[in-house]
């Protein structure tokens, strides 16, 4: 048995699971992951067996429970610094956990429009209004990262960071939406589908047996 387990939920559509699940992958540590399948008669019985608050995803360490997906992310960097979970330069630095901030705390309505389903290619949204702004914000994003700090690599800053986590769902949903990106964003959505990690989960995604009507 590991020091470290994962909480987390189905692998198809549970956004925030995927994030740190990556962050452990990218480190390089043992762990065991626990799944609880959402949006079932029990699951919130089971999630509060598990998590102080009945969501997912939650790491069980040896320093005690972490409950949140950036803070499990910041708690991997600090517990294994050869892994570069953050960039080393201090500008680079300042600028991913900026990004990583905004993804965390925004987008909602990308969020609510375009849900993650890694299991199916979905019809395009009409990119307009608050929705076409938070697509062109992400691209955006993306390139200037790709063009300030990324020339050591193909993920945001060079190598594979906590942004590429947490960017990581988003990649699925441009991707299995067919939304067009600039090619400096494609080239990024390519590079995180190609990602061992990223297509190990994506692999498990598409063979799980639960489904949620979205």
């Amino acid at each position: 048995m590991s020091d470290f387990t994962i909480i987390i939920g189905n692998k198809n559509y549970s956004t925030w699971s995927l994030r740190p699940w990556l962050a452990l992958k990218q480190v390089g540590v043992d762990f065991d992951e626990k799944l609880v399948v959402l949006r079932q008669d029990d699951t919130l019985e089971n999630l509060q067996k598990v998590s102080p608050t009945a969501l997912v995803p939650v790491l069980k360490t040896p320093d005690g429970d972490i409950w949140d997906s950036l803070a499990i992310c910041e708690y991997l960097a600090e517990t294994f610094p050869d892994a570069r979970l953050w960039p080393e330069h201090a500008r680079a630095r300042a600028h991913a956990r900026a990004v990583c901030a905004e993804m965390h705390s925004g987008f909602a309505t990308l969020r609510s429009l375009m849900p993650m389903d890694l299991r199916t290619s979905l019809p395009t949204p009409e990119m307009t209004g608050e929705l076409g702004a938070q697509v062109a914000r992400i691209d955006q994003i993306w390139q200037d990262c790709r063009q300030q700090f990324g020339q050591d690599g193909p993920y945001l800053y060079g190598h594979f960071t906590i942004a590429d986590c947490m960017y990581a769902p988003v990649v699925g949903r441009l991707s299995g939406y067919g939304v067009d990106v600039s090619d400096v964003s494609q080239s990024y959505i390519m590079a995180m589908l190609d990602n061992p990690a990223m297509a190990e989960w994506v692999a498990a995604a598409r063979v799980e047996p639960w489904g949620i009507d979205q």
